[in-house]
């Protein structure tokens, strides 16, 4: 009876570990820094392609994200980033897999990166977003330019990200920078905080603003806030001569985790389906040969900004150590 009492407690273990294992190979968590409805509609995917997959998908904030997986390394529990900026790609390559089965002969030319280690996972703009409503009970003309939101009259009726929280308010900043030169750049932005009602902690926080009637002009998302001309509210969309700002985001595996097969999957499907149906679905702008903008009223046009120096993140933190609002 002991013998059997004990046989039947080392097949308890074996089956309890062997069950564990297969809990922890089966188990996928995505740090994303996409937005929250696309976050919902890629998780959505992927459980329903992998019913027996235990697939979590983390929110982080662009920031927020590359500290994490700066301050884990090769031990986080991430196994797939996803939505990240370029800039922040690269300075984590190390932490990255080599991606040498997927050829990268669908992007267009500006879109082909020469690193092994993450691919392009979109290209997302910046834009000026007008909500004409408030602008017309006040008796505001609509602006025209970067110049025009310095008058007096749009008082506390615009509202920007705060570029030292916030990648699109980055873009923006590095936009006028490239476009004005620093000095100009700087002193155009002091001249432009007199008339700003919020600096925001995040780059959704104007379209927010302007939705709730709570200002005029935002210097906003653009898959963002042609989301909510969607949903029905009644904002619109400019571009200032300068263009629009834009930079990229990637997506890429943790080094050491690329040989999970729960993991391949997963990648495998992003890379080869979802990432289309999110540029068809939210976040349309360029990157794919062939590809054209099927979101309902985003810009089929698009002019953008001299973006030179985006992924630079020297120059970034010492472009973001002189903001001061």
């Amino acid at each position: 009876m002991k013998k059997i009492l004990s046989i039947l407690l080392i097949l308890t273990c074996i089956l309890s570990f062997t069950a564990c294992s297969g809990n922890k190979n089966n188990k996928v968590v995505i740090y994303s820094s996409a937005e929250d409805f696309r976050n919902e509609y890629i998780l959505k995917r992927l459980k329903e392609q992998f019913p027996k997959y235990d697939i979590a998908l983390q929110y982080q904030s662009t920031g927020n994200n590359a500290a994490k997986l700066k301050s884990e390394g090769k031990s986080t529990e991430c196994d797939i980033v996803l939505g990240l900026e370029s800039g922040y790609m690269e300075l984590l390559s190390d932490n990255f897999a080599k991606l040498d089965s997927y050829d990268n002969a669908k992007y267009i030319n500006e879109m082909k990166i020469s690193s092994d280690k993450y691919a392009i996972w979109e290209r997302y703009s910046g834009t000026i977003v007008i909500n004409k409503k408030v602008l017309q009970e006040k008796g505001l003309p609509v602006p025209k330019s970067y110049n025009d939101l310095l008058d007096p009259k749009y008082k506390d009726l615009i509202a920007m990200p705060n570029p030292k929280a916030s990648g699109t308010g980055y873009i923006f900043l590095k936009s006028i920078v490239n476009a004005m030169g620093e000095e100009k750049a700087f002193q155009y932005f002091d001249s432009l905080s007199k008339n700003v009602l919020q600096f925001t902690s995040s780059g959704s926080g104007p379209v927010k603003l302007l939705v709730s009637g709570e200002i005029g002009i935002g210097l906003g998302l653009t898959l963002q806030a042609v989301k909510e001309i969607n949903d029905g509210v009644n904002l619109e969309l400019i571009q200032f001569s300068e263009g629009l700002p834009y930079t990229t985001t990637g997506f890429g595996i943790i080094e050491g985790k690329q040989n999970k097969q729960a993991t391949k999957d997963v990648f495998n499907y992003l890379y080869s389906t979802l990432i289309n149906e999110d540029k068809d679905k939210y976040s349309p702008e360029q990157i794919f040969e062939g590809q054209t903008i099927k979101v309902e009223n985003y810009p089929k046009e698009i002019k953008y900004s001299n973006m030179d120096g985006i992924r630079d993140l020297k120059e970034k933190d010492r472009l973001l150590a002189k903001w001061k609002y």
